[in-house]
């Protein structure tokens, strides 16, 4: 299976923006399930309850396995579905967002809502926090103290997350690696102790990278 890179939402923010009187705020939020998503999208539209519109878009799960949007009330396609392609162009995951529209009077048709709800979402998407996350394993590394040097190394050398380490009769630390770089390293890391290592794989996971 292919485990793609992606951004975890870690803050979210909001945008302004007025076009032709019309008042468009989006709010972005991070979001871990569906339901903490529905629930966000009841607390906007009770925060801005006198409004005309509040649009809604959420994305769900590293490979986007959970998409959903709104027009609430907007022209069919002008407004959700132009948010949710947004959210899926910008790779964040675990997201959602709210732009609520207070009319100012003036039709804005078909392309000028979608310029709107898109552009005031993309505004406060620029404001966000993320995070990069890339696949790898949690494993733990057990040896003895002629062998630490060796592993120490071996680790610095790759793109390797030293978690914990702890030191008692023997030594053993808590380690993730990107999954492509795995089976080469306790191969690396096996040949490098003379077999003097235990390796435990704890699971597989996403992790955050600065890469």
């Amino acid at each position: 299976m292919e485990y793609e890179d992606f951004l975890l939402l870690t803050a979210g923010a909001e945008s302004e923006l007025v076009e032709k009187k019309s008042r468009f705020i989006a709010t972005v939020r991070p979001v871990a399930c569906e339901k903490e998503a529905v629930a966000f999208i009841e607390e906007m539209k009770k925060k801005y309850y006198d409004a005309r519109h509040n649009c809604s878009a959420f994305v769900i799960g590293s490979n986007a396995q959970i998409t959903r949007s709104s027009d609430d009330g907007e022209p069919s396609g002008t407004a959700g579905r132009p948010m949710l392609e947004v959210l899926l162009g910008s790779e964040i995951r675990n997201i959602a967002a709210v732009v609520t529209r207070y009319f100012g009077g003036t039709l804005l048709g078909t392309g000028g809502l979608v310029r709107a709800y898109s552009g005031v979402l993309k505004d406060a998407l620029a404001k966000c926090v993320t995070a990069r996350q890339h696949f790898g394993v949690r494993f733990t590394i057990k040896t003895d103290y002629n062998s630490v040097g060796k592993i120490q190394y071996i680790l610095a050398s790759k793109a390797v997350t030293v978690e914990n380490s702890t030191y008692g009769t023997d030594i053993e630390m808590t380690v993730i690696a990107p999954i492509e770089e795995y089976d080469r390293l306790c191969g690396e890391l096996v040949e490098a102790t003379g077999a003097r290592i235990v390796l435990k794989e704890i699971e597989r996971c996403y992790y955050e990278t600065i890469k």
